[in-house]
């Protein structure tokens, strides 16, 4: 028994995954201001660091050089302030298109994930006066810091769905939400169908069919309302 022992794994878990967690680092950061608005500040903590030496490329055009040697040093100096420029304007740039996102899901930041607003690029790049493509990329791989938690910034974007008896349309991500909540509340002799889901969203005026509610259940891994009774039914059974 104990030679069987040590050929046992005490960290099976590193067969499944040995590579390195890269922490994610946000790339701007929300806080409550005083006024009850927000204050949205870039994470100077991970914007690249490039500074020009201006008193070195003074001294080098101070010496006496030729003019193929000065011409290279010209170009090189025009070239590094083209990057800092560069630098400079993508990071008010992320700012400029983070505070509109703030703007626009201020319901999110202060009452939670039901109050996310419908919303897609177009309508931030109209905002701020940008082309679609530029707020696309902004937003690619750059993430949020927010009294709700870490988010990636393309999350702000979702879906538009109507409402059943007109009114503001509401965020996909706000209706699956609201399933999820359904689903986590619903007793063990009354698990809801999809059609029931469906029922109970249109009595809260939001337009959907059924296979919308079940492509959303399936993307939150929730299981069909036969298999949840099923499941919930031998819970009982064990507890009982």
């Amino acid at each position: 028994m104990v030679a069987e022992i040590r050929r046992l794994d005490p960290k099976p878990g590193r067969a499944f995954g040995g590579e390195t967690l890269q922490p994610v680092a946000p790339d701007v950061i929300v806080r409550a201001a005083a006024d009850g608005g927000w204050r949205v500040e870039l994470n100077t903590d991970v914007l690249p660091r490039v500074l020009v030496n201006q008193t070195y490329a003074a001294t080098v055009n101070a010496a006496r050089v030729n003019e193929a040697d000065k011409s290279f040093l010209t170009n090189c100096l025009q070239n590094a302030n083209w990057l800092t420029k560069s630098l400079e304007q993508r990071a008010r740039t992320i700012l400029k298109v983070a505070s509109e996102i703030v703007r626009q899901q201020d319901g999110f930041l202060a009452h939670g994930v039901e109050h996310l607003r419908p919303l897609n690029l177009r309508t931030i790049a109209d905002a701020i006066g940008m082309h679609e493509s530029t707020v696309s990329r902004v937003t690619s791989n750059k993430y949020m810091a927010t009294p709700r938690g870490l988010f990636e910034m393309k999350y702000f974007f979702t879906a538009s769905i109507a409402a059943q008896a007109g009114g503001e349309a509401h965020s996909a991500e706000a209706v699956r939400f609201r399933i999820k909540q359904m689903i986590d509340q619903e007793p063990a002799d009354a698990v809801l169908s999809d059609d029931a889901i469906v029922t109970r969203l249109k009595d809260a005026n939001i337009d959907i069919a059924r296979r919308t509610v079940a492509k959303y259940r399936e993307s939150l891994r929730i299981p069909s309302s036969v298999e949840r009774r099923r499941e919930k039914s031998a819970l009982a059974a064990q507890l009982a």
